[in-house]
Formats: structure tokens, C-alpha cells, sequence
């Protein structure tokens, strides 16, 4: 005995240490809500999504399909949940969609009557247990009349709610209300894409489809959830210490853009049945095409490219189509530029005449390209290349194999055609009366993009490695919804405009676990160039980056120079530029007009940047960012011009946690006298570079726990700037 209390004494101590229970949230509530299983089914309850949003929590999810207030407490689920209960857990009540069946006895319970009182049980009953109760009122159901106002069929059951947290001071989260601004803002057509609703053929335990405009997918639940831990941190309810942060500053997982990915129906088309050939000599264009366009027509499925070297032309991807491509599997354009008609479309912001692409997709929907196989698209045919990017050896066999050699000695053309409109000014950009036919005499110099996305919605790029292109290598346009994923875009270093991804006015994107080794920029933002594009005036908005590997480009991460339509919320992390010219690369030039804010970097590596790690550059000149030996170039002239709409601006950027072994330079920036660069903020970055940077022109740039390991001890040039703050 004495020994045991002695043991006490010395334990003591350490029990008062001891950090008390760590709370948990219990839901209890209906089919919204609950766990719904995750194989072959489409439907998810918000409770399920809900622990992406929260950090150190668990979430003990106790919401039941069919259950109303009443039938929760008959079949004892909530005394099951009250037996759990400690001091400090949490319990969200969200009841409603069954109380209102008055059909049916065992769950119906009137507004004012039983519902109300079942509430108030839950919420007494937990307080008495030393838990904290939050009332939440019923989720909307998708429903609109025939002139597309919304329709509440609630009734009096939401009022009940916010009466019953007011009168017992209750914390409320009224995901009636803002479950119904959700809803409105997707739209008639676009809400669809919330809930269970799926065509015939998507799953096996839904053969005949289902229209399900109460429950969730898992891009509804997901939006839901959070929905849920926004009203948490904005009422400042107890649980806003466990919602889950980003890497960016200031910013919670509640505050990232969702992006909706298509699913297909289960029925495989192989391009084998429709005669393609893969002998590397049969042009396949047709097979794979009507291929496509059967399936489309089916109601949408897979189009299977089987293992093997096939050769094509052109292919056009239709609505409701994922085009998977095989391990081993070649896809082959043709280098026979016959096959590629001129059509209208846009190049580098502008409307212009260009080759047809490869692959294309215009205004469709729920489309994907995946598998493992490669897509090539001969872009060497196409590509006018300079002496001073090959070796001799190079330059010889190229200049021997056909084409044309410029006057100068220097620069390879593929054709008498692309010599001609190399020397062409803004050469396939449409002018007033003219049609394909003019163009004909520089047709070969109007390089296609490879892959050609526009005004599409619900897009899946996945696992696929698309190389060699003519021009730009991926080019979703207009587009909505957009997922990359795991994809490896390779061109060679020398590649004119051979940009790896170009994401232009485009909205909700999601490029993660993709690597980029191309001859121009790596990962692209873009928005329309000068008055065309601020005429557009579409932002390329909602994006996220996501552990993202870039080899050679001239940039890593770039913003422009394209840009007239403006960028916003743009989220890039984790992300690694090993050799590209310039790590952050955000480049325009006067008379591109748009704004260009709200982006955010985090944990960023960089090593061998021949330039700038970090850049900022409104006078940028279409040159490559490193210098060729021998070339000349003369710094521009600077001069104050009043400010009109194609004045560009560059603010509210927000880049921390990045680290670079070696650069020319670490920081670069360089705003106008009439718009300065401004509301740049610097966070824990450590640069080891040649020489620190400067900064002209520009207003409120704030460094904090900047080092820079340079050979001029890390001093930058300030220069015509305002409000420059370097330290701690």
C-alpha cells in the first residue's frame, strides 16, 4: 500500500501534464450525410468529405440513409451516440428532408411539433453530457421551374432551425441558405454535375441510370463539406482551430477551387473493329474516327488504341468520348501536311488560320484522353530550327534531309511555304474578307497546336505522354473543369514555341503529378492577347498546381505574355524546375491590358536556372530568356505613358517557401513608371545565385526571411520604387 501511493505521488505530476481527451465530431443525420459505400456507386454524403477539410480531429460519422429526427431516436441511433459523448466533442444535427414525409408514420414529424422538440432534445441532451451541439439546416434539393427560378421544398423546416439556435444560443450553419447560392450559381445544366444523377451504363448496380436530384456525387459532397467548414471559421464555432490550412498563405482547404472529372459508361469500342491497321503505314484517321463518333452517338463509352504503332491524321474527340490509349501504344501523326486543312482558330491569343491539330475538341463535354501510351505529333516536320541550337553533327543531317536553308545560312525551314511566312508580318492572323485560300502560300509555316481543348467542359487528361508537337503541345481554350493528371509533355529544348501546358481563359483546372521537358514555357497561364483578348475577357481563374516536376522550358510556372484577359486565384505547389531558364517566370508588355492577381506559390525547388529564379518583367520582349552568345540586345527605353485599358498590371502575389541552387540572378523585377509591379510579398525563400536581383518600379514589395547567397552579399538594386521592405 505504501508503495502504491508512493507511485501516485510521483505520477501525479505527469497526469496534470497530461493533455486532456482530444475532442471528436459526431454527425448524426440523413442520406446527405452519411457514409455511402465507394465501389461501383456515384453517390457520397457531405459527412464523407467532410474530414478532408479538418486536421487533427477525427469524425465519427453516425448519418443514416432514409432517417428523420424521429426515427433516429426510435431505433436508439442516438442513444448510441450519446453513449460516446465526453466533455468537448462536438455534434452537427442536420435533419429535415425525412421529417417532412407525411406519408410515412415511422419518420414523419411536424415542423413545429416533433421535429422541434427532437432537436431539442438532441441539443439539451448533448450539452448535459459537457458536448457542443450545432444545428444545421436542411441541404437543399436540386430543383428549378420552367423559367429556371430556383424552388425551395423545404417549407417551414429550415425556419424551425434558425429559431430554435437563436432561442438557445446555439451555434447554426444554415446550409439551406448557402447550399441554394451553390446550386443557382452552377446553373440549370450545370447543378446536374452536383448530384447522383447518371446516365444509363456508368455502373453495374445502375444499369438503367438514375435522376437523383437530393443526393450527392462526390463533387457535390465535396462542395458541401465545404461549405460546412467555411460557416465554421466565418461564426468562429469552436471547431475553427481543426479546419485544415494550406501551404498558402492565409488560405484554408475550404478556399481551393473543386474541379468536377467526367466518368464514362462501361463499353469499350477497339479501333480494330473499325479496319485501323497499326503497321506504322496505314493512315488510321478514318478508323479511329468513326470509332469515336459511334461511341459518342452510343451514349458515350471508351475508344480503346490497342498496343502498337498506329499512323494517323487528324483526330477530333467528341462528346462523352475517353480515348485510352494502351500500354506500348503509339499514336502517330502524320508528317504529310496534306492531311491538316486550314480552319479559323486562335494562336497565341489572337484569331488566326491555323493547320488543324492533331487531336482537337470543340464544344464538348465529359471527353478524356488516358492510358499509358504515347502521342506523337511529328512535330519535327513542322518546326523551323536555328544553327545555333544544334551541334554540327545535328545541323548536317537535318540541312540533308530535305527542306530549306535561309539566306542567312543559319535557320532551316521545312518548306518554301514556311520560309515564306517566316518573312510574312503577323502571318496567318485573319483579316477582313480573307478565307482559307489566301493563307495557302504560308500554310506550312502555321503550325498547329498538338492538342486543341476549346470551350469544352469536364476534361481528363490522364497518364498519357504527348511529345514532339508542332507548336504549343496541350492548349485547353474557353474550357471549364479541366483535370491533368500524371501526364509527361516532352518536346525537344530546342522547340519553337514548344510550350509544355497553355491554359487559356480557362476555369477550374487541376494539373497535378505531370512533368514538363519542352523547348518553351513549361506550365503556361494565358487569357487572349492585347484587344482581342481584353474584348474576350476571360480570366484564366481557379487553377491548381500540384507536385509538378519541369525540366527544360524557358520558364517553370509562367503567367503570360498573353494575358489581356486577365488571372486570379491561382494556387501552385510543391512543384520542382530543375534547369528551366527562368524558375517563375510572370512576363507581359504594355498594350496587353488585364490584371493579373490573387496567385499564390508555395514549397518550391529549384536547381540550374541559367536566369531568373523568380521574375517579374512588364517589358517583356519575345526573346529567349537567356541570351545566345553573340546576340545583342539594348535595354528598353523607359518613359512614362498615361495609363489606358492595355495597360497591363501585376499585383497581390503572395510566393513563400522557396529554395534554388544556383541561378544568374535571384529576384528580378521590373514594373512601368505609369503601372509599378505592386503587393508582392516574399516569404522564407533562399536563393543561391550569382547576383541578388533588382527592383525597379515597383510598390509594396515586402521580403521577409529572404536569403540570398550571391557574390554581391545579396544587396539588390532598388530602383524608382516605393515602399520596399527587406528583413525580418
Amino acid at each position: 500500500m505504501i508503495i502504491r501511493r508512493y507511485l501516485l505521488v510521483l505520477l501525479l505530476p505527469l497526469i496534470s501534464w497530461m493533455p486532456a481527451d482530444q475532442p471528436r465530431i459526431f454527425l448524426i443525420g440523413d442520406s446527405t450525410m452519411s457514409n455511402k459505400p465507394l465501389e461501383d456507386n456515384p453517390e457520397r454524403g457531405w459527412g464523407q468529405l467532410f474530414p478532408q477539410f479538418l486536421d487533427g480531429i477525427e469524425v465519427k460519422n453516425y448519418a443514416v440513409n432514409g432517417r428523420s429526427t424521429k426515427s433516429f431516436i426510435n431505433e436508439h441511433r442516438w442513444d448510441s451516440v450519446l453513449a460516446q459523448l465526453k466533455q468537448g466533442d462536438w455534434v452537427l444535427i442536420q435533419f429535415g428532408h425525412n421529417d417532412q414525409k407525411k406519408e410515412d408514420s415511422s419518420r414523419y414529424a411536424a415542423p413545429n411539433g416533433a421535429y422541434k422538440d427532437n432537436l431539442l432534445r438532441f441539443v439539451k441532451e448533448a450539452r448535459a453530457k459537457g458536448a457542443n451541439p450545432v444545428l444545421i439546416t436542411p441541404v437543399m434539393r436540386r430543383k428549378f421551374d420552367d423559367k429556371g427560378n430556383f424552388v425551395d421544398q423545404h417549407g417551414e423546416y429550415p425556419g424551425v432551425v434558425r429559431a430554435l439556435a437563436a432561442q438557445y444560443k446555439v451555434p447554426l450553419i444554415d446550409l439551406h441558405k448557402s447550399s441554394e447560392a451553390l446550386i443557382v450559381q452552377h446553373g440549370v445544366q450545370g447543378s446536374e454535375k452536383l448530384f447522383k444523377t447518371t446516365p444509363a451504363g456508368h455502373y453495374t448496380k445502375l444499369p438503367d441510370g438514375v435522376t437523383d436530384n437530393t443526393h450527392f456525387n462526390t463533387y457535390g459532397a465535396t462542395l458541401i463539406a465545404g461549405l460546412v467548414a467555411k460557416e465554421i471559421h466565418e461564426k468562429h464555432i469552436g471547431l475553427d482551430p481543426f479546419l485544415k490550412k494550406t501551404a498558402f498563405e492565409g488560405k484554408y482547404r475550404f478556399d481551393l477551387p473543386e474541379i468536377y472529372e467526367p466518368h464514362f459508361r462501361r463499353d469499350t469500342l477497339n479501333i480494330l473493329s473499325f479496319g485501323a491497321k497499326s503497321d506504322g503505314v496505314t493512315l488510321n484517321s478514318q478508323s479511329i474516327n468513326a470509332a469515336i463518333d459511334t461511341c459518342s452517338n452510343r451514349g458515350g463509352g471508351v475508344v480503346m488504341i490497342p498496343s502498337g504503332l498506329w499512323l494517323t491524321g487528324p483526330i477530333v474527340l467528341k462528346s462523352n468520348v475517353n480515348l485510352y490509349l494502351a500500354p506500348n501504344s503509339i499514336l502517330q501523326f502524320t508528317t504529310d501536311f496534306s492531311q491538316y486543312p486550314l480552319i479559323e482558330t486562335t494562336y497565341e491569343g489572337l484569331k488566326a488560320m491555323r493547320c488543324q491539330a492533331p487531336l482537337s475538341a470543340l464544344n464538348a463535354e465529359n471527353i478524356a484522353i488516358t492510358g499509358k501510351g504515347i502521342l506523337d505529333g511529328g512535330g519535327d516536320a513542322w518546326r523551323i530550327v536555328k544553327k545555333d541550337k544544334l551541334t554540327e553533327s545535328q545541323w548536317k543531317r537535318l540541312t540533308t534531309s530535305g527542306g530549306i536553308t535561309g539566306d542567312d545560312q543559319k535557320t532551316w525551314y521545312p518548306s518554301e511555304k514556311s520560309l515564306k511566312g517566316s518573312k510574312t508580318q503577323q502571318a496567318g492572323v485573319i483579316a477582313p474578307g480573307k478565307t482559307a485560300a489566301d493563307y495557302n502560300d504560308i500554310k506550312d509555316f502555321l503550325r498547329p497546336n498538338m492538342i486543341s481543348i476549346a470551350s469544352c467542359k469536364y476534361v481528363l487528361l490522364e497518364g498519357v505522354t504527348f511529345q514532339n508537337s508542332p507548336a504549343w503541345c496541350l492548349h485547353p481554350l474557353l474550357s471549364e473543369h479541366i483535370t491533368l493528371r500524371n501526364v509527361y509533355a516532352k518536346n525537344p529544348w530546342y522547340a519553337q514555341n514548344g510550350d509544355g501546358l497553355d491554359l487559356e481563359s480557362c476555369r477550374f483546372a487541376r494539373i497535378e503529378g505531370c512533368t514538363f521537358d519542352v523547348g518553351d514555357d513549361g506550365i503556361c497561364i494565358k487569357s487572349g492577347r492585347d484587344e482581342q483578348g481584353r474584348k474576350r475577357g476571360v480570366p484564366t481563374a481557379d487553377v491548381i498546381v500540384n507536385n509538378c516536376t519541369v525540366y527544360h522550358a524557358h520558364g517553370g510556372f509562367v503567367i503570360g505574355s498573353e494575358m489581356s484577359g486577365g488571372a486570379n486565384n491561382l494556387y501552385v505547389s510543391d512543384c520542382s524546375f530543375l534547369g528551366t531558364d527562368i524558375g517563375l517566370r510572370f512576363k507581359t508588355t504594355r498594350g496587353r491590358g488585364g490584371i493579373v492577381e490573387k496567385i499564390y506559390v508555395s514549397n518550391i525547388n529549384m536547381e540550374n536556372i541559367p536566369a531568373e529564379a523568380i521574375l517579374f518583367d512588364m517589358y517583356y520582349m519575345a526573346k529567349d530568356p537567356v541570351v545566345l552568345v553573340g546576340e545583342k540586345r539594348e535595354t528598353p527605353k523607359v518613359e512614362t505613358i498615361p495609363v489606358t485599358d492595355g495597360t497591363p498590371r501585376f499585383r497581390d502575389f503572395h510566393i513563400n517557401n522557396v529554395v534554388c541552387n544556383g541561378a544568374a540572378k535571384a529576384i528580378f523585377i521590373r514594373g512601368l513608371p505609369e503601372m509599378p509591379i505592386s503587393d508582392i510579398y516574399l516569404n522564407n525563400i533562399t536563393i543561391k545565385a550569382d547576383k541578388a536581383g533588382d527592383c525597379i518600379e515597383g510598390k509594396n514589395i515586402q521580403l521577409t526571411n529572404v536569403k540570398l547567397l550571391t557574390a554581391d552579399n545579396g544587396k539588390m538594386n532598388v530602383q524608382d520604387s516605393k515602399a520596399i521592405k527587406m528583413g525580418d
